[in-house]
């Protein structure tokens, strides 16, 4: 019950300042004052429209929004998002196609679960649905999943992503973005030790911090000079009553929505008063720039206590996965092991969360993998974003990716899905 308060504080916080800007734009916008010249009424009524929209996307789960694409012929194709395997913490989803075949490229996106949901990477399924069949790891949030499911680290993270490579069958290409690189890489060395022929055929790391040490920012600063015990009482609560999950100890989408916000709290103060500029203005719309970002950017999920604990300890103080040393379920994971898997990293060069250097060690620690199964690539002028869903990856990494996919592709026809467990 200890963190139950604080955890009902934030949200009712949150609450409030939403009711505060719908009230706001309603009182501002009272049929009455419609002839006052007073222009704080029109501002009144913006800042209570951005106000109202912001605070009540934070509790919302976006919606995928891909209804359709564009085949060769110049056809519609409408999108289904059907679960192939379903999962207490996570299910991973297909997006089908409907009136197409199977295709030859058949990718895994391991979406990242750092406090967002995976609609994050929504523009990079849209960019990869006309030349492949793609799969996704819909991350839960921990809130709404019942104390009764049992507890979540990196480990059994680990270990849903080897379930979902062997439901998917070895003619898979996987794609890790940001925070999973490590553990897919992980994931993908259990497999060769384990079940070999469940290996996929690649394995794309993008801006994954695999050597945490590699290059110092911010993120790896802040895990260097806090301890655990002081990470425990700041950042972690127990869900309220609210939601399904009351009791369990998370590390709240809220808090965390507060340390991206303060990251570049200047950038998104400014962002922020602008639109409501632009709303007095009459400029705004439902789907501008401004509301398709901050949609997606304030939607945040919770994440277990244990898994967000157990990742700070142990990929960023401990360093295990950089330093060969990972265990799950008291085996150990040797990343040497892999030597069938075709492995390519992607970095921005002005990626300040995962810096250059971080995610490109992984190749060295492929000992057993030959040199011609090993790529790399350098993005100029990119920050993180830009590497996976940015102008970056729609003109250059994308294409690149495809064609190391295309280089390590096995010459069969396409295979039947396993059957979901």
């Amino acid at each position: 019950m200890k963190y139950m308060a604080t955890y009902d504080l934030m949200e009712s916080i949150r609450n409030t300042n939403e009711w505060m800007g719908a009230t706001a734009r309603a009182m501002a916008s009272y049929p009455v004052f419609a002839l006052s010249m007073n222009p704080m009424l029109q501002l009144t009524a913006a800042w209570g429209d951005v106000a109202e929209r912001s605070f009540s996307r934070m509790v919302v789960k976006p919606d995928w929004g891909i209804r359709s694409i564009v085949g060769p012929k110049g056809q519609d194709h409408l999108i289904d998002v059907t679960t192939i395997v379903e999962k207490p913490f996570c299910n991973l989803i297909q997006f089908s196609v409907r009136r197409r075949a199977p295709m030859n490229r058949r990718v895994m996106l391991v979406a990242p679960m750092s406090g967002h949901y995976a609609t994050l990477l929504r523009s990079t399924v849209t960019s990869l649905l006309p030349d492949c069949d793609v799969f996704i790891t819909d991350w839960h949030n921990a809130r709404d999943i019942p104390v009764s499911a049992g507890k979540f680290d990196v480990e059994d993270y680990t270990l849903y992503l080897v379930d979902f490579m062997k439901a998917l069958g070895p003619d898979t290409h996987v794609i890790a973005v940001c925070q999973p690189a490590p553990l897919a890489l992980a994931a993908t060395a259990y497999l060769a030790a384990e079940d070999p022929a469940a290996q996929p055929r690649t394995l794309t790391l993008i801006g994954g911090p695999v050597d945490p040490d590699a290059a110092a920012t911010d993120v790896t600063d802040f895990g260097r000079r806090i301890t655990m015990g002081q990470l425990e009482q700041m950042a972690i609560q127990r869900v309220g009553f609210k939601y399904n999950g009351a009791g369990r100890l998370v590390y709240p989408g809220l808090l965390q929505l507060q340390s991206f916000m303060s990251m570049n709290a200047e950038r998104h103060a400014k962002a922020f008063s602008e639109q409501i500029m632009r709303v007095a203005n009459g400029e705004a719309s439902d789907h501008d720039a401004h509301n398709r970002f901050y949609d997606e950017y304030l939607a945040v999920m919770d994440m277990t206590a244990e898994f967000y604990l157990s990742t700070v300890e142990r990929i960023f103080k401990n360093r295990e996965i950089a330093q060969n040393a990972f265990t799950v379920q008291g085996k150990k994971v040797d990343i040497g092991a892999i030597t069938q898997v075709a492995v390519m990293t992607v970095e921005g060069a002005e990626d300040d969360i995962s810096a250059p250097g971080q995610c490109v060690a992984a190749l060295a620690m492929l000992t057993g993998l030959d040199p011609s199964k090993k790529t790399q690539h350098l993005e100029p002028g990119a920050g993180h974003y830009g590497i996976f869903a940015g102008k970056s990856w729609r003109l250059n990494i994308r294409p690149l990716v495809l064609g190391f996919i295309d280089d390590h592709s096995g010459k069969g026809k396409p295979i039947k899905l396993a059957s979901a467990q």
